[in-house]
């Protein structure tokens, strides 16, 4: 007989204190997981060894050490850098980082009420023409609209 277990093990990883993906029940067992319905049954099930949890699937840093011994052999860290930061990143690329992060800025201080909606676009135009340089410049920019308002 199929019983649908899936209450069973949401019950067991709340008294584990984990996800209900890491809990494991004994495949022989499963009938005692199946008539058990409380808590306390489910404890003496963890206590018996029927239900265990294992452990968290992480990121594996294997190819990560890989590649930094390459770079590291081709001599491509910090010191060896020469030219502009656009040397190697593209104008285009080092744009939009700059532009999404005085955007959002930008969008934080309008949800802060920091600044009004009025102000918010103009800030907002400037940094679309490329007449905000960077954050800090951005924040100049906010003081001086506050001290205006």
């Amino acid at each position: 007989m199929v019983v649908n277990i899936k209450k069973k093990r949401e019950l067991a990883a709340r008294i584990l204190g984990v996800g209900a993906n890491r809990v494991r029940f004994e495949p022989d067992s499963l009938e005692d997981v199946a008539d058990s319905i409380t808590r306390e049954n489910i404890r003496a099930l963890i206590k018996n060894g029927s239900i265990w949890t294992v452990k968290p699937k992480g990121t594996s840093r294997g190819r990560a050490l890989a590649r930094r011994s390459v770079w590291q052999v081709h001599g491509k860290g910090p010191g060896s850098k020469k030219g502009k930061k656009t040397a190697r990143t593209g104008k285009k690329e080092l744009y939009v980082i700059k532009t999404r992060s005085m955007r959002y800025h930008l969008k934080v201080l309008k949800d802060r009420k920091d600044i009004n909606r009025e102000t918010y676009w103009q800030l907002y135009k400037k940094v679309n023409g490329g007449q905000v340089r960077s954050l800090a410049h951005l924040r100049d920019l906010v003081k001086e609209s506050k001290g205006r308002q």
